[in-house]
């Protein structure tokens, strides 16, 4: 039997970590994957002051030729919760529009939207197209919330809290593109290369299609034999390692070569 579209949906959920994982598992049978979670509620609504959307990432990945593919990975808030908490850990401030405050003000200071503020959707404020990730966010409510019959909004634990299940929902998609227009993984293959061919704006940084640039890191850290992190962030960890008694601590002399 020949098999078009897959859903599945599951509630009772926890964090399940990296979306594209989940995904890129339809890679493997030259499928297109896709992947959806809600999460606690970390991101303010356009003209809102709380927090009531998760960070609620969307995964879509589709394979093209010679195993190349296009692998997308993203959160529908305009950033995920921990690129705030290493600026915060580092001592810098955030770029405007990757956070609000208690007051639903977009603010460069990330421990006003780690301390009662929040996340803002995709596209910042109101004029600069805010209420397009408000809107991709109760998007994935709709699968994950509604559909799977999870907790949503408001209603899923906070973050860091574990007194109760967080009863999340999540949202896997297969597709066989076999099933649908012919020649899928040619054409896929030539919409990459249109893309990755275009003459940059800035000499050096080429474009890059969903994907690329993690394939890039993955292949950095390869190379350097490790994942290389900033030495505030090794510091917090060890920190944390010294309370619950967990040894040997983290290399903070290392020097990360070029």
């Amino acid at each position: 039997m020949l098999v078009f579209l897959c859903v599945s949906l599951f509630s009772g959920s926890n964090h399940f970590g990296i979306a594209g994982y989940y995904s890129m598992q339809a890679l493997q049978e030259d499928m297109i994957g896709m992947s959806y979670t809600n999460t606690s509620p970390l991101v303010v609504p356009t003209r809102a002051k709380e927090c009531t959307l998760g960070t609620n990432p969307i995964s879509v990945a589709s394979p093209a030729n010679d195993g190349d593919s296009f692998v997308l990975d993203m959160a529908t808030s305009a950033v995920a919760l921990g690129k705030v908490e290493l600026h915060h850990r580092r001592g810098d401030i955030i770029p405007e529009g990757w956070g609000c405050d208690s007051h639903g003000k977009l603010s460069t200071d990330p421990g006003k939207v780690l301390s009662g503020g929040g996340l803002v959707p995709i596209g910042g404020c109101e004029a600069t197209g805010g209420y397009k990730g408000f809107g991709l966010g109760m998007m994935v409510e709709v699968f994950c919330g509604m559909l799977a019959g999870s907790q949503y909004s408001r209603h899923i634990r906070t973050w860091k809290v574990t007194d109760r299940v967080a009863d999340l929902g999540q949202c896997f998609v297969a597709i066989n593109p076999e099933s649908f227009a012919s020649g899928f993984k040619d054409r896929m293959s030539d919409l990459l290369s249109l893309h990755r061919n275009l003459e940059p704006a800035e000499v050096g940084s080429p474009v890059m299609a969903a994907g690329d640039p993690e394939r890039i890191h993955m292949q950095r850290c390869e190379d350097l034999g490790g994942i290389p992190y900033h030495i505030n962030v090794i510091n917090h960890m060890n920190g944390v390692a010294k309370n619950i008694g967990v040894s040997p601590l983290l290399p903070s002399n290392r020097p990360m070569t070029e």
